[in-house]
């Protein structure tokens, strides 16, 4: 899920303070979809019977959360790609790229790992899954839970694994970009991802390569696209818009609305049993909306984004999307489902209960496990700094 914290792209150019902007504007994006995930989860624990609509009909929206991991991965696409995209899509090293993600990645990701297996092994397994074992352990402090199956400790878990796989291809992709042209990279990506999903239904072999999700692979690389997209209409930030930023915001509903439209007909369980290519069609719809956002359109929209509570949440969305999950099972198996059971009043007493406290245990868990790592880029000035703090709390 980018999950991934936007990079801040320093530059020396007119453009400088908008691509500030336009950041904060994506992290706004990326903590209203964490939310999201949040509430889809507290839905699926008052309502059981996934992928069928066991709730009323207006919060069946609730039931598609997984079009949330779909917006982090074109928006991780995008945001690695802003400076790239800048720089002749020159990328500084593959090694220097593969530290600072595992610095920025790693950390909270292990600290909610541990968590969730306190909470799983003394609390409530996650729903549909026995105690995580030793082999739980391994896989996913690995990152290979989607290599092979294990009790899972934490529902949101498997997309990291899938994000941490198109942090490898990125390097190759930007290379083929590079040498090649946008479209050359893109058709590189999107063919033999096709075929997969085209042969996986008759070819048992290739059916197994679908727990990989490789359509986000796609969606990976429309949101790179999309950055070279915003990085060459930066100049209309200097106060010069043109008809085509004018229009962006139509060409991404007007990209989204027949994908809407194709899930509302044919329903929740055909959707779920078609995300491949569903989340497929969905990639352009994003990635306009990203470029749109990046170019200051529309502006409600943009200055809502980058209003104090959205871009906060942003601030921390990666351990909200981390932490989340055991706390609102934990919630809803021990308080919620006892007193309650499941409904429409089990949904609302799980959502007052644990979105509060979601929130509130992400934000702490951020302070010390996620923000000092995007503060400071080693362990070097990582102890410099908590020594300094420690000094200054410590002297008379």
């Amino acid at each position: 899920m980018d999950k991934s914290s936007t990079q801040r792209v320093v530059s020396t150019d007119v453009t400088a303070p908008t691509a500030r902007r336009r950041l904060e504007g994506l992290d706004g994006i990326r903590g209203l979809a964490a939310l999201f995930v949040v509430l889809h989860h507290c839905w699926l624990m008052a309502f059981p019977g996934f992928p069928g609509n066991g709730g009323p009909w207006w919060l069946g929206w609730l039931l598609y959360g997984h079009f949330a991991v779909v917006v982090f991965i074109v928006l991780s696409g995008f945001s690695l790609a802003v400076s790239p995209a800048r720089s002749q899509w020159r990328l500084g090293g593959p090694g220097r790229f593969a530290r600072r993600r595992a610095w920025r990645i790693l950390p909270p990701y292990w600290a909610a790992l541990a968590f969730s297996l306190v909470v799983a092994w003394t609390l409530a397994p996650q729903p549909g899954e026995g105690p995580p074992t030793a082999k739980s352990v391994l896989l996913y402090g690995l990152l290979l839970q989607d290599v092979a199956g294990s009790p899972s400790p934490n529902g949101a878990f498997w997309s990291i694994a899938v994000e941490a796989h198109l942090y490898i291809l990125f390097p190759l992709m930007l290379l083929v970009l590079r040498r090649a042209g946008t479209t050359v990279m893109l058709t590189a990506v999107t063919v033999p991802v096709a075929a997969i999903g085209l042969l996986a239904p008759s070819v048992p072999l290739v059916d197994k390569l679908l727990r990989f999700t490789p359509q986000f692979a796609v969606l990976f690389a429309l949101g790179i696209v999309g950055a070279g997209i915003a990085a060459r209409a930066g100049t209309e930030a200097a106060g010069r818009p043109s008809k085509a930023a004018a229009l962006r915001p139509w060409w991404a509903l007007a990209t989204a609305l027949p994908v809407v439209a194709v899930i509302v007909a044919l329903g929740p369980i055909w959707t779920v049993e078609h995300y491949f290519w569903v989340d497929i069609a969905m990639g352009p719809a994003v990635t306009l909306l990203l470029v749109s956002v990046a170019s200051g359109r529309p502006a409600p929209l943009v200055r809502l984004l980058d209003s104090r509570p959205i871009r906060g949440l942003g601030h921390f969305s990666y351990s909200l999307y981390l932490i989340h999950a055991p706390i609102v099972v934990a919630l809803s198996t021990l308080v919620v489902s006892p007193a309650a059971g499941h409904g429409l009043t089990a949904f609302l007493l799980t959502t007052v209960l644990a979105v509060p406290l979601s929130l509130l245990v992400a934000r702490l868990f951020a302070a010390v496990f996620e923000l000092p790592f995007l503060r400071h880029r080693s362990w070097r000035a990582l102890r410099a700094a908590a020594s300094a703090r420690f000094a200054r709390r410590t002297a008379p």
